[in-house]
This record gives C-alpha cells, structure tokens and sequence, in this order.
C-alpha cells in the first residue's frame, strides 16, 4: 500500500531514489516507507522504461543503495556541505 504523499513529497523520494549514494534507510528515515514501497513509488511515478533502467542501475553494483553495500568509511546520509535535514523538514536559507 502506498501513502498519500503530496507531489512534493513524491518528487523528493524519486530523487532521493536515483541518488546513487542515497540509501533505502535515509528515505526509510525521512518518509517512513520501506525498500519495496519506495519501489511501488517508483514503478507508479516513472515511465515503465525509466523504472527499468533505475531497477538495473540499482541492482548492477555502481549504486550504493543498501548500507551493507556502502563503504563503512561513510556514516552519514547526507553531503557535509548540504543543508540540515532533520524528519523531511528542510532548513531555510
């Protein structure tokens, strides 16, 4: 089942989705929806072509979308140099 979430909202998951360095567990974090939800997001939202390819990007080894597969060197979620995060609600300039 997928949340209603506003076009916002979905567009933030799509991409945090196509960021490869992006985890399942940082969108987990922000939006409360699980791998195979975010999955669902993306097979409804995203033409049946583009949803291939991410799938294939995702699971060819390049992206680095499960913190198991990540270099244990990087613990965060986020760039250093980008703006606080904190539960989906984005900091203002």
């Amino acid at each position: 089942m997928i949340k209603n979430f506003n076009t916002e909202q979905t567009d933030r998951i799509i991409e945090m989705a196509w960021e490869d360095r992006t985890p399942f567990e940082a969108i987990e974090f922000q939006f409360g929806i699980t791998e195979s939800e975010v999955i669902d997001v993306m097979r409804t939202e995203l033409k049946p072509s583009s949803f291939r390819l991410w799938r294939k990007r995702v699971n060819s080894g390049v992206s680095q979308k499960h913190l198991m597969k990540r270099n244990p060197e990087i613990d965060r979620f986020k760039c250093t140099r980008q703006r606080t995060i904190s539960h989906n609600k984005i900091s203002k300039r």
